[in-house]
């Protein structure tokens, strides 16, 4: 198997009595998109940050594309693309002025088209706008170029999505699937479950902490969660309807449902099936819902 592209054994990190990341062990393959998921304040963006050279560990061991995110952070710098959540540019700056000032710190034998990056994140039009009159979403776009200007082979995102509306959100997931696609590996955080479910290869479920449980997602559900859900409606003989609902495990059992109803002869005027999500997982991991 290669060399991951990012390696974390034991990591952790305090301010004073406050401990941001207490045990988390990871590994990230290439070509991956991987997620950090739980709530704020688990200690995914301090985790983030210590991968990015940015946060000195305490303890722990760490390796990003086979270097150390401290003693070779000037080499690393050229190699990985970050994005961060709290993210700011000056207001009066154009979207085009932006991406060329950034550009200008790599080596320009990697830098990327300007114009054609633009295009590519839809910014084309624009480009002539100042940052402070751009959209959350555009602003978002905007950050996702700056971190891919000098062509990374590794990204990082941090809560990539917060506070954008449903359209915008999944305009920026479908950005992510085409870094992964182009061949660069990412690495994000957030706690929206949906997000995880929808964009990630492989997640890491991140609480007080301590990494708590490392699969994809459907693994995860599948051992953890296995139960579905069939829930169905009936004509009463009176009239009216009558609702039921049933639970088992695994696929087999709502195929067993479903020929049940066929044998019975019953006539059915609402059929659905509920999966349990990487919610539920968390939920059963932790005892709680997620929080905001």
């Amino acid at each position: 198997m290669p060399e991951p592209v990012i390696l974390v054994r034991n990591l952790a990190k305090r301010y004073g009595k406050t401990v941001a990341v207490a045990d988390v062990s990871l590994q990230v393959q290439e070509g991956e998109i991987f997620g950090l998921i739980g709530p704020n304040g688990a200690g995914k963006t301090t985790t983030m940050e210590c991968l990015e050279g940015l946060r000195r560990p305490d303890s722990g061991t760490m390796t990003v594309l086979g270097l150390d995110p401290h003693r070779d952070a000037g080499a690393l710098r050229h190699r990985i693309g970050v994005q961060h959540q709290e993210a700011q540019l000056q207001k009066r700056i154009k979207v085009r002025e932006a991406v060329e000032l950034w550009a200008s710190l790599y080596d320009q034998a990697r830098v990327a088209d300007v114009d054609t990056l633009l295009e590519r994140l839809g910014l084309t039009p624009r480009r002539n706008a100042r940052f402070m009159t751009l959209s959350g979403g555009q602003k978002q776009r905007l950050f996702i170029a700056l971190a891919l200007i000098h062509q990374p082979e590794l990204v990082f995102l941090d809560e990539l999505t917060t506070g954008l509306d449903p359209q915008a959100r999944r305009a920026i997931w479908e950005l992510v699937r085409d870094i992964r696609a182009r061949g660069t590996t990412v690495l994000l955080t957030t706690h929206l479950m949906e997000e995880a479910e929808r964009l990630c290869d492989r997640v890491a479920i991140i609480e007080h902490g301590r990494t708590i449980e490392v699969g994809t997602p459907a693994e995860l559900v599948r051992r953890h969660c296995p139960q579905r859900r069939v829930i169905y409606t009936t004509e009463e003989d009176g009239g009216g309807e009558r609702r039921h609902e049933l639970s088992g495990e695994g696929d087999d059992f709502v195929t067993e449902v479903i020929h049940r109803i066929a044998r019975d002869g019953t006539r059915v005027h609402g059929f659905r099936t509920e999966m349990p999500t990487l919610e539920d997982v968390f939920l059963k991991l932790t005892g709680h819902a997620l929080r905001d």
